[in-house]
């Protein structure tokens, strides 16, 4: 049986060609089935039309959460019910082509991989937010404490066994391609161009995904506090010799008095210390929410379809 996890917020205008679309690619290769729509908090009609389509095809399951709790928790809570022996991942903007599954199930049946992830070769849309995903990605496979996960993101198939390791990690910020990666198994890859979205307008705003992105370099990544403290030695050491320079200076008698350069250093130290209390903070903030140990998400309702 393959389960496959879309979250949804506020998506009422692709909603439509979505299913019919995933529908079709998933019964060309399998016929035990389920689709778990994860509404989460959406204000328009995007539910609404979920049920609709829930009425004509059985197989499909939702799950409406009590309000917006963000994308890798809705994911969170969709592989949580998720019940089949496969489980797949994929966003609900149609960016993630569902032709792509059967390509990732054969690599697991006939292949012998446990986990498949699409790998993004190129990207269509604005071209700004292809160049952030792009320096993100680059940085991120340079800095980060895993290899190998330039270019991928959530779109993936996995085997039981692999998701049941994925669901055993119970962080609270989370960046569910690393953990992916973190966790192992055998796994591969299948290319696709990341294509523009179908219709609307993109819900992960540029504000959202720096903050993902910043979730994922300090969930998986040392390099930030390892950089400050790079940076503050090069500083303990400028200011050991600029302080010998002015002891020198003034013992020999060629010393210009003068605020100036005084009061840049005074601008420039509290700058970097600002940024280090920054970099300190927000370690500090994520060993903060993961001891609250909140619920990553509440659900409001499910609605079953019954299995034909």
């Amino acid at each position: 049986m393959l389960s496959l996890v879309i979250p949804i917020f506020n998506e009422e205008k692709l909603i439509d060609e979505l299913v019919k679309r995933t529908i079709s690619a998933i019964e060309s290769f399998a016929s035990d089935y389920e689709v778990i729509f994860v509404d989460d908090g959406s204000t328009d009609l995007s539910l609404d039309k979920l049920l609709g389509w829930q009425e004509r095809h059985k197989k499909i399951r939702i799950i409406s959460l009590s309000k917006n709790f963000g994308h890798q928790a809705a994911y969170s809570a969709g592989l949580d019910h998720a019940r089949g022996d496969l489980v797949a991942m994929m966003d609900g903007d149609l960016q993630d082509p569902p032709e792509l599954l059967g390509k990732m199930y054969l690599k697991i049946t006939e292949e012998g991989y446990d986990i498949v992830s699409g790998r993004k070769t190129g990207r269509k849309g604005k071209k700004g937010r292809n160049l952030g995903a792009f320096l993100f990605h680059l940085l991120f496979s340079r800095i980060g404490d895993i290899a190998n996960i330039e270019n991928f993101g959530n779109f993936s198939l996995m085997n039981r066994n692999a998701a049941d390791a994925l669901l055993s990690m119970k962080e609270k910020v989370r960046y569910l391609p690393g953990l992916r990666t973190f966790i192992g198994f055998r796994q591969g890859s299948v290319d696709f161009v990341r294509d523009d979205r179908f219709k609307g307008k993109p819900k992960m705003s540029l504000r959202k995904l720096f903050f993902l992105a910043t979730d994922a370099i300090f969930s998986f990544s040392g390099f930030p506090i390892r950089f400050c403290l790079v940076m503050g030695a090069i500083g303990t050491a400028l200011f050991m010799a600029a302080g010998a320079y002015v002891i020198i200076a003034g013992i020999a008698g060629f010393a210009e008095p003068g605020w100036s350069s005084v009061l840049l250093s005074i601008f420039f130290l509290g700058s970097v210390q600002l940024v280090f209390l920054g970099v300190l903070g927000e370690y500090i903030f994520r060993n903060y929410k993961e001891s609250q140990n909140r619920p990553l998400y509440f659900v409001r309702k499910i609605y079953d379809g019954t299995q034909d």
